[in-house]
């Protein structure tokens, strides 16, 4: 079962999101949070595989929240949630830790599917969105540079596919299909990203994405 946290202010999207994700036979809702520094109680008290986090909360907003869960239990994934695709807070919590970010207008698969996805490791972003919200607001976002890119050699101790598959990985690729893209064994991959995140010092793909990009590895298009 994945144990799934909901945080949001608003009780008719917290009981929402509970009643759908409760109807799926591999998820379970463990608790709720008003706000972030309830989220970060919560976590810490019920160990949840997912977090889905709104970002505009009281007492403490969803990106503190988000930096601070994934400080303390590196094992918690979370899931933004945000009413827009290009909310400028976004970009901030993908930098702080999240793993991806769902709208509150996701159907009832596609929550439960994002959860499905987050809790396995890989990336919510896609390829769409991604190169729209992490190359918009990369130029906006008045906030330090994650540590890696401050030392432009880091990126040069990458094999040349390890390099690749940071780009692929920034463009919204799963491990399958840069697999395919690249005609090797998906356990292949899975190597290579492992590699990526030791020698550059992140956390998880969705961090690889946004270095690739403030690295300028990627570009807009």
């Amino acid at each position: 079962m994945i144990k799934v946290l909901i945080a949001d202010d608003q009780m008719m999207v917290r009981e929402g999101f509970s009643v759908l994700l409760g109807a799926m036979p591999d998820i379970e809702v463990v608790g709720e949070a008003v706000n972030g520094l309830e989220a970060i109680a919560k976590t810490r008290e019920l160990r949840p595989d997912v977090v889905l986090m709104d970002i505009r909360m009281p007492e403490l907003n969803g990106i503190e929240a988000t930096r601070a869960i994934v400080a303390v239990d590196e094992g918690a994934k979370v899931l933004v949630l945000t009413t827009f695709d290009l909310d400028e807070y976004v970009y901030q919590a993908l930098r702080a830790g999240a793993s991806g970010f769902l709208l509150k207008d996701a159907s009832a698969r596609q929550l439960a599917d994002g959860v499905r996805v987050v809790a396995s490791g890989e990336a919510l972003l896609a390829p769409s969105v991604t190169r729209r919200l992490i190359t918009e607001f990369s130029k906006l976002a008045e906030v330090p540079k994650l540590p890696a890119v401050q030392n432009p050699a880091a990126y040069g101790e990458l094999t040349e596919r390890e390099t690749e598959v940071l780009v692929l990985i920034a463009q919204g690729l799963s491990n399958v299909e840069i697999a395919e893209r690249l005609v090797v064994a998906e356990s292949t991959i899975k190597t290579h990203v492992s590699r990526v995140l030791v020698k550059l010092g992140l956390r998880d793909r969705t961090q690889a994405a946004v270095f690739a990009y403030e690295a300028r590895l990627v570009t807009p298009g």
